[in-house]
């Protein structure tokens, strides 16, 4: 491999000359209180550190920064820390959805503004993860993903309890009546015991396995428990490998390949991921320019089973088991040669390399091929003349009864519309009815919100019944569970056939046929079409302006149109007078 030299280095360019512009950069450097024995002949690494003191899955990354710091120092770099968003999921409103996008741009616009050769991308909350790895990839800068890690599992009256997962069943219970005011308060309090991001197999859990399956997290990363000590040493990792990135030119060009994307779409189904992952996981193959697409996905759910016995999917364990279990690479491991094992990885190694070697310390955690927990991988794409352009369902988390169902349709228009009707005790429904929540999509929630985990209503819950068809062109955390169709494309707000359907329409669902439809005659829909009257615009000014404007459906991954990378040239470097 020919090693880059130091006049080759991008930051080099900012360092390296004798004129008058440089001179401004040594200088400011030097009121910093570095000196040339900083930056001379080294590599500079930028850090994007989303921490804040708002995003509790990543209050430890101020501490972590600084072991990537002495990683890179031990390596013989240079760190630069550039703060980030930091999209908090437990507090960002209406979504972070909405803001996935804009990190994904800073990120690009971060690295290309500065003087930095290469990059340790740290995230773990749920949007994090793919829009760091979107805007790096853009950038095409050498790059490694720091995940976060999973916290420890919770705990209640000597039950485990898993994030998300865990709430959504006890808030059911409550609103039932079933669970006392005392019982509810030791839930709240016990479930997130840590720092770190959920510890279910959530999109945060399943976005970090898939950046690793990717190859662009170091090997094992994405399992260890964010308050083991075992992440620190991970950290400084990042930082020594990130060096000898920068010296070998492995830009990620040369990892997200065909192979890496179908690989990390296994690793995806195997894990018994997220539905949003689906979303996500478009968006950064269509950065990388590798073609991917619904049914692309729905063909790997067909075939992949589900390994890993971690809630929602799984009963009983979470990541924090699932690490003890011998962690992703021991789940890569029983998928054997289902994986392309010559893929490259950020170790520069093939992701195949040592996997003979890696024990898998507990088979009911992660299972064997011949014992899966679910025969077919997690998701499931629908069509039909509801959702022409796909829906998403999580069989393996849903009951097997709804997988085929027909039912009629209880429609709502917006949220508080939906509230009001799961509120009340009394409203007239039966467990065949099928709530449907509308406008609630990309430009319709705004940010394609996770209101798709609609609450059981109360008027079901105190006859027994627990789960029930939930459809809506929102998404659902990843911690969630249930019978729920997700993401109808086109989304209602911009006239999909979603906005034709009314209360009392039969909706016809068939998860083995993969098939989603409303039993209205054609003419009576053109009647309906030609009769709708689209909404006013969520905004008039600002980023949700240009958000409204440009963000893509969610079969296309939803990002904006003009970042994908099939929209014209690439962004030049910037110029330095």
């Amino acid at each position: 491999m020919t090693r880059k030299t130091y006049q080759s280095l991008r930051s080099a360019r900012w360092f390296a000359p004798e004129d008058l512009r440089s001179v401004g950069h040594r200088s400011r450097a030097m009121q910093m209180g570095y000196g040339p024995e900083d930056w001379e002949g080294k590599p500079v690494i930028a850090i994007i550190n989303t921490w804040s003191e708002a995003q509790p899955c990543h209050m430890h990354f101020r501490d972590r920064a600084e072991w990537v710091k002495r990683g890179i120092l031990q390596a013989g770099g240079f760190p630069m820390e550039l703060p980030a968003l930091s999209l908090s999921e437990t507090f960002m409103k209406p979504s972070t959805m909405l803001y996935r996008n804009l990190l994904a741009m800073e990120t690009e616009e971060q690295l290309r503004s500065h003087p930095v050769d290469g990059v340790v991308l740290m995230g773990g909350c749920d949007k994090t993860t793919p829009a760091l790895i979107m805007g790096a990839t853009s950038m095409g800068l050498p790059f490694i993903f720091l995940p976060a890690g999973p916290m420890l599992r919770g705990n209640y009256a000597g039950q485990t309890l898993g994030s998300g997962t865990d709430m959504w069943k006890y808030w059911d219970e409550r609103r039932a009546g079933t669970v006392s005011e005392e019982q509810w308060n030791g839930v709240e309090s016990g479930i997130a015991r840590s720092y770190g991001h959920c510890m279910t197999m959530g999109t945060a859990s399943t976005m970090t396995a898939i950046a690793e399956a990717m190859g662009l997290s170091l090997p094992g990363a994405s399992s260890i428990p964010a308050a083991d000590a075992n992440h620190q040493r991970m950290s400084a990792a990042c930082g020594r490998r990130l060096v000898e990135m920068v010296w070998e030119d492995l830009t990620p060009d040369k990892i997200i390949t065909p192979a890496a994307v179908a690989n990390a779409a296994t690793v995806a189904m195997a894990t018994g991921c997220s539905t949003n992952a689906i979303i996500h996981l478009i968006a950064m193959a269509r950065r990388a320019n590798v073609p991917l697409d619904l049914d692309d996905l729905d063909q790997t759910g067909r075939t992949t089973p589900v390994l890993a016995n971690v809630r929602p999917s799984g009963k009983g364990y979470l990541m924090e088991d699932f690490y003890y279990a011998g962690g992703l690479r021991a789940l890569m491991k029983q998928l054997g040669d289902r994986l392309d094992g010559s893929a490259i990885t950020v170790s520069g190694q093939p992701i195949g390399e040592g996997l003979d070697e890696v024990s898998v310390y507990n088979d009911d955690v992660i299972r064997p091929l011949s014992n899966p927990v679910y025969h077919e991988g997690s998701l499931a794409v629908l069509r039909g003349n509801l959702a022409p352009d796909g829906a998403v369902i999580k069989p393996a988390a849903c009951d097997a009864k709804f997988y085929r169902h027909s039912g009629p349709a209880l429609v709502a228009d917006s949220y508080a519309d939906m509230k009001a009707i799961i509120d009340d005790a009394d409203y007239p429904m039966t467990p065949d009815t099928v709530l449907v929540l509308r406008n609630a999509g990309p430009q319709g929630g705004p940010g394609m919100p996770e209101w798709g985990m609609i609450p059981m209503p109360k008027a079901l819950l105190k006859d027994g019944h627990r789960d029930m068809v939930r459809l809506s062109d929102a998404r659902m955390s990843g911690t969630s569970y249930g019978a729920c169709v997700l993401h109808v494309a086109p989304e209602s707000f911009v006239g999909g056939p979603l906005a034709l359907l009314q209360t009392g329409d039969i909706i016809d669902l068939d998860i083995p046929a993969r098939s989603l439809n409303m039993r209205v005659p054609d003419d009576e829909l053109a009647r309906r079409r030609a009769a709708w009257v689209a909404p006013e615009p969520r905004y008039e000014r600002g980023y949700g302006y240009v958000f409204s404007r440009h963000v893509e459906q969610a079969d296309k991954g939803c990002d904006f149109d003009f970042l994908t990378s099939k929209f014209g040239r690439p962004v030049p470097e910037p110029e330095i007078n």
